[in-house]
């Protein structure tokens, strides 16, 4: 049983989370921090398993009447993935769901221009991809993160952050990939009740957190 019971803020979740990827031993992975609350995690899990790290931005797609409610997700290569049951049930429109993924996918837009600038992606062909969030709840964002990683050739992929609920985390797992989760609590109700400190991650700290990164590529494109 695990003794944490909840984090101070991001850097901390990271710092718990690296030390329990580094007992994996993966060989030579690429992390990835999910923008933006999951670029400080990731961070502190890069620093910890002296790898390189990179930024993968997705954006969740909030039902019109209830934008905390996710009926599906948007990232990176046009990935997309759609939870048709919840839409359906929900009665919203063809429409109206477009309508929300052109929103999102313009601000995804913004996004990568900001963070990646002349900068390329990792190379991902061959390697294990770590996709690291503060904590995940319906987990929409991190299944369309898995398909980007995917894509991009990734051989394996773990999913690692510091809570999430047990329905979410099994049904990550439906989708082959491994899932560590600091905290897995019957009782969820948002991420942000996990943390002492939840302040809002913004554009600044996630360009700052990826300049500092100090391991890099062979041949990675640079600022």
């Amino acid at each position: 049983m695990s003794s944490i019971h909840r984090f101070a803020h991001r850097h901390d979740a990271g710092r718990q989370l690296g030390e329990r990827l580094s007992e994996l031993r993966v060989q030579h992975p690429v992390v990835l921090g999910l923008a933006r609350g999951g670029v400080p995690v990731a961070f502190e899990v890069a620093r910890a398993l002296n790898s390189p790290l990179d930024v993968l931005v997705v954006r969740k797609l909030g039902v019109p009447f209830h934008t905390e409610l996710a009926l599906g997700a948007i990232g990176e290569d046009d990935t997309e993935v759609l939870n048709a049951e919840l839409i359906e049930r929900l009665g919203i429109s063809t429409k109206q769901v477009a309508a929300v993924i052109e929103r999102e996918r313009a601000e995804l837009a913004r996004r990568v221009d900001l963070y990646r600038r002349d900068r390329t992606p990792l190379e991902l062909a061959g390697r294990t991809a770590i996709i690291v969030d503060d904590g995940l709840a319906t987990g929409a964002t991190a299944h369309v993160a898995v398909n980007v990683a995917r894509a991009r050739g990734a051989k394996n992929v773990i999913v690692a952050v510091a809570v999430s609920p047990p329905e979410t985390i099994a049904e990550l797992e439906r989708l082959d990939v491994e899932v560590i989760s600091l905290l897995v609590p019957s009782e969820f109700r948002a991420v942000g009740e996990w943390y002492d400190d939840f302040t809002q991650t913004s554009d600044e700290d996630v360009t700052s957190l990826l300049r500092q990164s100090t391991i890099r590529e062979p041949g990675r494109d640079t600022d």
